[in-house]
């Protein structure tokens, strides 16, 4: 008899827009009154309109249902985003043919098509960045520097990783120093959940605390309306408390099997062969400057958002600036460049192809205009919460990461939770009174964190097979760091709440 495996996330997503079409038959269509974010009088050149948008017209507001060109003049305004609190009205019903379960697909996958591009871009980037030997380079070094000291050793590098899954969102690319990892810390009288746990811990707390990861806060952003630089540098103080938190769990840890090996969690597992340390790769001149480069890209962008507005498109071009400098100053060939982003886009199409499969979920419910009737329901359930008089808002907060964290077992794609769940939290976060930008900070504490633990989760999975480390066993590791980290994600949260953090 075959054993039956846990579905994967395209799956799941798939019978997601399936059940939305469903509940398109059996819901109440209705809508809630929104205020338009910004309003751009006398536009001074022709610019077209997605559906959604609302414009002014003598007769009044007209809600736009289809795409529509405007002439140079029209005052328009951005899609309405914001919602009024108490303003659910039931509207005429608009059912969906059976089929719109298919074709709403491509429809989905084109609304979604910034975001793809995106993420297919900054993947082509980091590997033509990782084709110069910088990042391997970097890591390799950190690791030879750092092996005399425990301390140095587990900070250093769980800093080294959650930096880079902080700012430009890598985790897959950590996984060919799992065995490195483990070679070291066997040769210094730990064990391989040391190893797992310099990596993990750092990719775990790099993506729950993000500043501008481009997979996670910057397209839970772009969906909710939010700019890129607020709660910037408070999401680094919170990296830093946190990655001060795992680093004493993983040293409390490696210090009791060095005094008694017996105690480790995989004490019984061989590593008599498999591990050894590879050819050093020398971080040279070169690589120094196509690392500084990335800094200075960091930098440029926290400038440009907060002097001229700059969001995905400017982020972009400048991943694509990096790339180019990368391939000059690394001596790579027209040919070797083309190949290695080519290769870095298709190992992400996937996560793109999740993405828009994704944004289907909302473009079902948003035709059939049931969505809102879908955000009334909850937003009567998490409004309950008012019998907490002044700290309902707070209640609303951890009932959304509690969600959150729920979905991610069941999509742990951050950018795929990203559109499936915040075109419905965030104006939750206006009719609870939370404020949207604590429904980020919901949603990426939920996507990263939990990443910890998750078992659908292919990256952890197939890292803890690298290791030789069972998935019970790393449990029973990480389950009592999360308990200590979620404890001061609840206190975040409640504190965004009562400042209704926008």
């Amino acid at each position: 008899m075959k054993k039956l495996a846990f579905p994967d996330a395209l799956v799941l997503i798939f019978a997601m827009i399936v059940l939305a079409q469903i509940a398109t038959w059996m819901l109440p269509a209705g809508e809630y009154d929104r205020e338009p974010v910004s309003a751009v009088a006398e536009a001074p050149e022709s610019v077209t309109l997605p559906p959604g948008s609302t414009v002014r017209t003598p007769g009044g507001e007209v809600r736009l249902e289809g795409e529509i060109t405007l002439p140079v003049g029209t005052e328009r305004f951005s899609p309405g985003r914001k919602v009024k609190d108490g303003t659910y009205h039931r509207v005429d019903a608009d059912p969906l043919p059976w089929h719109a379960f298919l074709t709403r697909i491509p429809v989905g996958m084109e609304r979604a098509a910034d975001i793809i591009f995106f993420v297919l871009i900054v993947g082509g980037v980091i590997s033509v960045v990782r084709r110069t030997g910088a990042i391997d380079a970097l890591i390799g070094s950190a690791i030879q520097r750092l092996g005399g000291s425990p301390i140095l050793l587990t900070g250093g590098m769980i800093t080294l990783f959650a930096v880079g899954s902080s700012t430009i969102g890598m985790a897959e690319e950590y996984m060919p120093f799992i065995p490195i990892l483990v070679a070291m810390c066997l040769a210094l009288n730990m064990d391989a959940i040391v190893a797992m746990g310099i990596v993990y811990i750092g990719a775990g707390v790099g993506y729950g605390a993000a500043a501008m990861n481009p997979f996670t806060v910057m397209i839970a952003k772009d969906i909710a309306g939010q700019p890129a630089d607020v709660w910037f540098w408070q999401r680094w103080a919170l990296l830093a408390v946190l990655i001060v938190i795992g680093t004493h769990h993983l040293l409390r840890y490696a210090k009791k099997i060095q005094l008694n090996p017996e105690l480790s969690l995989v004490h019984d597992v061989d590593y008599t062969h498999g591990f050894h340390m590879p050819e050093k790769v020398p971080l040279t001149g070169r690589r120094i400057a196509i690392l500084l480069a990335f800094a200075v890209m960091i930098g440029l962008f926290i400038y440009g958002v907060k002097a001229h507005d700059w969001y995905l498109i400017e982020l972009a071009a400048l991943f694509l600036g990096v790339a180019i400098f990368s391939a000059v100053v690394g001596g790579l060939t027209p040919n070797q460049v083309s190949q290695s982003f080519l290769e870095g886009a298709a190992e992400l199409s996937g996560t793109a192809i999740l993405i828009g499969f994704a944004r289907t979920i909302e473009v079902v419910l948003a035709d059939a205009r049931v969505i809102d009737t879908v955000i009334h329901g909850i937003a009567g359930t998490l409004q309950r919460a008012d019998v907490f008089g002044a700290f309902a808002p707070v209640v609303s907060a951890w009932g959304m990461l509690i969600v959150q964290s729920i979905t991610n077992f069941l999509i742990p794609s951050g950018s795929g939770q990203a559109y499936v769940t915040m075109p419905i939290m965030a104006p939750l976060a206006d009719l609870t009174r939370v404020g949207r930008e604590t429904a980020i900070l919901a949603y990426q504490f939920g996507d990263g964190f939990t990443n910890m633990i998750v078992p659908t989760n292919a990256l952890l999975m197939g890292m803890l097979a690298l290791g030789r480390i069972p998935f019970q066993r790393w449990a029973r590791f990480i389950l009592p760091l999360l308990g200590k980290i979620y404890v001061v994600l609840f206190i975040v949260l409640g504190y965004a709440a009562m400042i209704q953090l926008q």
